[in-house]
């Protein structure tokens, strides 16, 4: 089992400060099998592609209407 990294931007977006340089800096050092988790208020779709051209695979769940949570797995 890798290790864990879990990130909340909704307040940083509440806030409107743009989150995406403190997602890449928490994902820069995952290894394969890393897992990142990350609380947003939308369904971040442009991040998608962002990750999988990283490497890593997602799977999307919307806990609450504004509260979605992301789990990215970093591939070998």
């Amino acid at each position: 089992m890798g290790k864990i990294v879990e990130l909340d931007v909704r307040e940083d977006l509440q806030k409107k400060l743009e989150p995406f340089q403190k997602i890449m800096s928490a994902v820069q050092p995952l290894e394969a099998g890393d897992t990142f988790i990350l609380h947003a208020p939308f369904k971040p779709v442009p991040l998608f592609a962002v990750m999988k051209a990283k490497g890593f695979t997602y799977e999307v769940e919307q806990l609450d209407k504004k509260h979605w949570k992301v789990t990215f797995v970093k591939q070998g």
